[in-house]
């Protein structure tokens, strides 16, 4: 990463009614420890919230973790709430018991990578370090 983009900004967020955070604060300290600019919005946050700090903090990636089942719910109105604050630049991934099945639908709607549970932080590291990049 050039030093004159800066440091890739994630937010990390467990939307939903779910109160497990093991893994996205295990995601959000990997990501920080390799360089980037991290804002973890703890539990139970909502799409809005989400986004709006995504917003406000000009992330360029968000990272949801998705451990209750909701997924589908909650990356639709991720997705959809850039798309209507004309932030659809900003990628979208997740994680969580996701089952493989419904991978292929959440990458329709705009998610960039899903990763099942059990991936090693390192893969996620690298997959953003790759696939992310600020705007020169």
């Amino acid at each position: 990463m050039d030093s004159a983009t800066g440091p890739i900004r994630v937010v990390v967020a467990e939307p939903g009614l779910d109160g497990h955070d093991r893994g996205a604060k295990a995601i959000a300290r990997a990501l920080r420890d390799a360089g980037m600019e991290v804002i973890y919005t703890g539990l139970q946050e909502t799409p809005e919230h989400v986004v709006g700090t995504a917003i406000q903090e000009d992330a360029d990636v968000i990272g949801l973790s998705v451990p209750s089942g909701a997924h589908h719910t909650l990356f639709a109105a991720v997705i959809e709430l850039l798309k209507e604050r004309d932030a659809a630049d900003i990628t979208v991934f997740g994680g969580g018991v996701i089952p493989e099945a419904d991978v292929v639908s959440l990458k329709e709607m705009g998610v960039a990578e899903v990763f099942p549970a059990g991936v090693t932080s390192a893969v996620i590291v690298d997959w953003v370090r790759v696939n992310v990049r600020r705007p020169v």
